[in-house]
């Protein structure tokens, strides 16, 4: 939404659009607000208004010299500097103008009530990104009631935009201190007698079909503290079926006594109770399933119950889908885990297997005597804990659930985590070497530093296959530790999280002259991933966002149509005949990394061709760019849309080096199922015989026409009998996620032997 300068903006005038003046969350309620999801009301104080404080009191000079004054290795003078910082926002004066709209709003909100309770939550302009959660970086204030302590509240809030833990942050993400500004949430309160997190997928093994909600009784920042281990409940997304209860004992509770926030001891009787019914369970389930649908993508959302009403109080895209941990380079011997050695265990938070010696740390303040490789074992972890755990080989901890911040950002950081563990802060000493296993929940003694367990990588390097493995990816972070596995290149490599990341709808930054920035930023993923597999090839998949994606870019919905299918819509080759432009600057990237880099293992696929005629029209438009097939630049075709199936034999003869078949959408469009609506979800299978007749018949045609042929979707990662098939027909190539390499490997392998024979 356009906005001239106003300082209040309340929830139903903003948007997801608005990231950039409301911060993450105020962008987030607001969309949810217009969405008619179940949010308490409220208003957010404008990043404008935080700029034209910092302005009005002559700070930003004062905090650009502290800054840089900072090491951030040190936490010591980083906590220095935020303190000074911090000291500097609290006695500025806030403007009289500022002050006046604030306490109109704060009585608006409250209506009959005078000194309404709020909750005030700060809403940085870059949060929520894609690419990175600031979970927890800055503060939040509950129960917060009168307007002089409105008011310093929102100072606190604008003063804990430099914390040292998010100073810390936007050092290691790259972000520039002074373009990050913070709007201020100011949200009726919920007297939550039940609160929690839900997650859209399961947050450990990324299984989209499953909705995971936590509950703990009270306010709900012990769950994202890990102050307290949460309920777990598992409910199917499809037909909100609960599959799964693990009921925990919690002793105390966070609620508002007098004018304060306070523990209080939980009434005996309920301490290991169930802490939500089945009922308000799966209407939390059904509220994420909606979310998801909403945002079109999978979401980490925090909820509150005040009498039997159900809140959602904020919402994000969950960051840290298909993070998988860093490979490790064993320097011993392959490490066999013991049922006898197992001395510990807890929620599986964060996947993988590492062993380290442990550190035990009993606060934040302790976080300097991590070293690099050592198992870091807290009570829980908060946001000042985040220097240390990137320096950890594993995190455990005594409390909290799957979705605490442990659990997030162990996730985010791509290292293993158990937690919830009850006692390992008194059972582990310091100096003693344990091996965690994040999957399972486990933790046993012993183990060799630095070693993998025999069972997350599958040694396949002495398999020799004549079916190329490729990978598929799309964050260019893990593309060199995977490209360090035994893998022939990049299969697919998916333009769309680069695109997500980089935030802004490609158009708006067209229609604001920033084309080189886009160019720039989408060749440096790009540069990433050829780097990292040079010679090998990366088969990039141009651009194939659905209009309905594209609108929740910042900028989108001005660009964008709506569509009642966006699946059969404006998308893919037609897109790219039809309005070139974005299209043009994927080609110029493509160039920058080819020619100007040297990188001449980037090839091209061109996604969703409906017609010859659109193939024909899309090679001239990257003829014109000056990109010609060649010996180390060939153009792929998607195979995934019925008539690609039908008439390949003209699709070829247009002129292609090979295809990729998207088993997906291909077996979606064949059998007319769309395999994310629950009501017709179960005929979708890849097996079914008219999906096969077309997958055979692709692969030979493209044998007798001499061109490659691969396959990018799950299912030969999913169903041996069907890769079986696919060796037989000839395919040359199929490309599948990174935890399916070695597996695919030896697969493949046995068939070709059982061929031969």
């Amino acid at each position: 939404m356009a906005h001239n300068f106003r300082p209040i903006l309340w929830f139903s005038e903003v948007d997801k659009d608005d990231i950039g003046l409301v911060g993450g969350k105020g962008a987030n309620l607001g969309e949810m607000t217009h969405a008619k999801f179940p949010v308490p009301n409220g208003f957010v104080v404008t990043a404008q208004a935080y700029y034209e404080f910092i302005r009005e009191n002559n700070l930003a000079l004062k905090i650009k010299h502290l800054l840089t004054t900072a090491n951030f290795q040190k936490v010591d003078t980083l906590t220095q500097v935020s303190q000074h910082i911090k000291a500097e926002i609290m006695r500025s004066t806030v403007s009289d103008e500022l002050v006046t709209e604030i306490f109109k709003s704060y009585a608006k909100l409250g209506g009959v009530l005078k000194d309404a309770l709020v909750a005030v939550r700060s809403s940085a302009t870059a949060e929520d990104l894609p690419s990175a959660s600031f979970a927890g970086q800055q503060d939040t204030y509950l129960n917060i009631s009168g307007e002089a302590n409105l008011l310093e509240s929102i100072k606190e809030a604008w003063a804990s935009l430099f914390t040292p833990r998010a100073m810390f942050y936007r050092h290691e993400q790259n972000f520039d201190h002074h373009k990050i500004g913070i709007a201020i949430v100011v949200q009726k309160m919920v007297a939550s007698e039940k609160s929690g997190i839900m997650f859209t997928i399961d947050p450990v093994t990324n299984d989209k079909s499953k909705i995971v909600i936590e509950a703990i009784y009270g306010l709900g920042e012990m769950i994202v503290q890990g102050e307290a281990t949460p309920d777990h409940y598992e409910v199917e997304k499809q037909d909100l079926v609960i599959t799964n209860k693990q009921i925990q004992i919690q002793k105390e509770m966070l609620t508002k006594v007098g004018h304060i926030n306070k523990k209080i001891v939980v009434k005996k009787t309920d301490q290991d109770k169930q802490k939500i019914s089945d009922e308000h369970i799966q209407i939390l389930a059904d509220l994420g399933r909606r979310l998801e649908k909403h945002y079109y993508f999978p979401q980490d959302s925090e909820w509150a119950i005040e009498g039997n009403k159900v809140f959602i109080v904020q919402t994000r895209a969950i960051t840290t889908t298909n993070n998988k941990p860093t490979e490790v380079r064993a320097v011993g011997p392959i490490i066999e885990l013991k049922a006898s050695d197992l001395i510990l265990t807890g929620d599986p938070a964060s996947p993988g297997i590492r062993t380290g010696p442990v550190r035990v740390l009993k606060s934040s303040k302790e976080i300097d005597k991590i070293l690099k490789g050592e198992v870091l074992v807290a009570p829980q972890t908060n946001p000042d804990f985040v220097p240390a755990m990137k320096r950890a080989a594993a995190i455990v901890t005594d409390t909290g659930g799957r979705t605490s911040h442990a659990a997030i950002v162990s996730r985010e950081l791509g290292i293993p985590a158990v937690v919830g563990t009850g006692k390992a802060t008194s059972l582990l000493k310091t100096g003693q070497i344990v091996t965690v296993n994040g999957s399972k929940g486990e933790i046993y003694k012993g183990g060799v530093v630095g070693a993998v367990q025999k069972t997350e990588i599958i040694p396949t390097e002495h398999l020799k296959t004549a079916t190329r493995v490729y990978v598929n990816l799309a964050e260019p972070e893990f593309s060199h530790a995977i490209s360090k596995r035994h893998v022939d290149g990049v299969g697919l490599l998916r333009a769309e999280f680069m695109m997500a990341a980089i935030g802004t709808h490609p158009k708006k930054m067209i229609k604001d002259h920033r084309s080189t920035e886009f160019i720039n930023k989408l060749a440096e993923g790009l540069e990433q991933f050829c780097r990292s597999f040079y010679p090998r090839p990366v088969v990039y998949r141009a651009s194939d966002f659905k209009t309905n994606e594209y609108r929740g870019l910042i900028g989108g919905k001005e660009f964008e149509p709506v569509e009642s299918n966006p699946m059969l819509g404006f998308r893919g080759a037609y897109r790219y005949v039809h309005d070139p432009k974005v299209f043009e600057l994927e080609l110029e990237a493509i160039k920058l990394i080819r020619n100007k880099k040297g990188l001449k293992n980037l090839w091209l696929m061109v996604p969703f061709v409906r017609t010859v005629k659109e193939l024909i029209e899309v090679k001239s438009i990257i003829a014109a760019s000056g990109l010609h097939r060649s010996p180390s630049f060939k153009l792929w075709m998607m195979v995934e849309i019925p008539s690609n199936v039908i008439l390949l034999e003209k699709f070829i003869e247009a002129g292609i080096d090979g295809v990729s078949i998207g088993s997906n959408d291909l077996t979606m469009l064949i059998l007319g199922t769309d395999r994310d609506n629950s009501e017709v979800a179960p005929e979708f299978d890849e097996r079914n015989e008219a999906v096969l007749w077309a997958l055979e018949k692709v692969i030979k045609t493209c044998h007798k026409y001499k061109i490659t042929s691969s396959i990018c979707g799950q299912a030969p990662s999913l169903y041996p009998d069907l890769l079986e098939k696919l060796v037989t027909w000839g395919v040359t190539s199929v490309s599948v996620s990174p935890d399916a390499i070695e597996h695919t490997r030896q697969t493949i392998s046995h068939f070709e032997k059982e061929l031969i024979k």
